[in-house]
């Protein structure tokens, strides 16, 4: 299995328009759907059709396609895009919550390295664990660059 925080995955990122804030969105993989919605909500996928990620954090929709919406209820995890809770996960395979990466930051810890020599370890699954569908080293990354300027 390839790396999901490789920089290329050979796959056409593609973008479509979230049918309620207009907002571009970035197709995700099936596997993701699959692995983030409930159940009840998984039985109503349609898996021939390619499902977007909408990043807007006032939107209340999560994934859609042409058809078909889901919001943040039917996910098993909180959207660290849609949800400003310290708890939420910005890094989902390693446990890196806003408040782990403040203390973190403040003990003068280096979390980005930390997610880094697990990546490549290949340990990450964020196809799995990111409802985004992909690396959330981004997000660290952004977040505590935020931090520095807080």
């Amino acid at each position: 299995m390839d790396s999901c925080c490789q920089t290329s995955t050979g796959k056409p990122i593609t973008f479509s328009q979230c049918p309620t804030c207009h907002q571009k969105g970035k197709s995700i993989q099936l596997i993701t759907l699959k692995a983030i919605l409930q159940p009840i909500a998984l039985e109503t996928i349609h898996p021939e059709l390619n499902y977007s990620f909408c990043t807007n954090s006032s939107c209340e929709v999560v994934y859609f396609c042409d058809v078909q919406t889901f919001g943040k209820d039917t996910l098993k995890v909180p959207v660290f895009q849609k949800d400003d809770s310290m708890d939420v996960p910005v890094c989902y395979c390693f446990g890196w919550t806003r408040e782990r990466l403040i203390q973190a930051v403040k003990e003068n810890q280096k979390p980005i390295d930390h997610i880094r020599e697990q990546i490549q370890a290949n340990r990450c699954g964020c196809e799995f664990n990111n409802p985004q569908g992909a690396c959330c080293l981004g997000n660290v990354t952004t977040f505590i660059r935020g931090l520095d300027k807080s």
